[in-house]
């Protein structure tokens, strides 16, 4: 953990918080509330840190999510950023891996605790999570289309997965935002909740993750992913192969004992 924290030190945008609500899990936080936590170079930057440090930690589970002052999850990219980028810099800028990339490819499961509004890049970004918890407070939607552009970071590819591709086509051909719950109805998010039950939900969620095994988690990430990314003979063989990659697992005995012992497994770290 003290590599983690030694990267989240000199982050000015991004902070950390390890073993802080459950053990296993990470909260990453966007920390620009003036900007309503918008996407600029220096977050995405610090953010990559942040990542590569907990995809080499003994971290099981991150919670990604903004900083609450500002009433945001992500409200966008960074406006001004884009109006002083030609085409052959924004080219640069596109290069992947992008931060949608670096959440997407972490070998951990990574739940997006959507506190606010998450516009544009941050619609993107939630995308790229692989499980969307909103507050019934937060709107949803790409806008990139009221500036004269379209979302570049993932959302025409990844949403249409997601929401299926009339609904992709609304949302990025009307810029049109949509309430937490009208998210759930077409499938962007996963679960909308009050202030009551918000955290309680996310961690639960988290905790849950967190208690199982590792090598199988991150399998398990890659088998799912992988559905909307082959065809389904492809997809069928490489779960088998992943399948019988974990019999090579001291974790996959462990389970299996501790089912029949009737104890709680202890589980290799990574």
């Amino acid at each position: 953990m003290n590599d983690i924290e030694s990267v989240a030190s000199e982050c000015e945008t991004v902070d950390v918080a390890v073993d802080d609500r459950v053990e296993g899990v990470a909260t990453v936080t966007m920390n620009r509330p003036d900007a309503r936590n918008a996407l600029d170079a220096t977050l995405r930057a610090e953010l990559k840190r942040v990542l590569d440090a907990i995809e080499d930690s003994s971290v099981r589970v991150v919670v990604l999510t903004g900083a609450d002052e500002a009433k945001a999850f992500v409200a966008g990219a960074d406006v001004k950023e884009l109006r002083e980028r030609d085409m052959l810099e924004q080219r640069e800028a596109s290069k992947r891996p992008r931060v949608y990339e670096y959440v997407d490819d972490l070998r951990q499961p990574v739940i997006a605790r959507i506190n606010g509004h998450a516009l544009g890049g941050g619609c993107e970004l939630i995308q790229a999570c692989d499980v969307r918890i909103a507050h019934e407070r937060a709107k949803i939607g790409q806008p990139e289309i009221n500036l004269g552009i379209m979302p570049g970071g993932g959302g025409t590819q990844r949403l249409p997965r997601l929401v299926g591709e009339g609904n992709a086509m609304r949302l990025i051909l009307t810029g049109e935002l949509v309430s937490a719950d009208e998210a759930a109805d077409i499938g962007l998010v996963d679960e909308v909740h009050p202030d009551e039950t918000f955290d309680d939900r996310v961690y639960e969620l988290a905790e849950m993750m967190a208690t199982k095994s590792p090598v199988a988690l991150e399998f398990a990430k890659k088998a799912v992913k992988a559905a909307s990314r082959m065809d389904l003979e492809q997809g069928i063989e490489y779960e088998a192969e992943l399948f019988a990659q974990l019999f090579g697992s001291p974790d996959k005995d462990e389970g299996i004992d501790a089912f029949f012992e009737d104890r709680e497994p202890e589980w290799n770290e990574r």
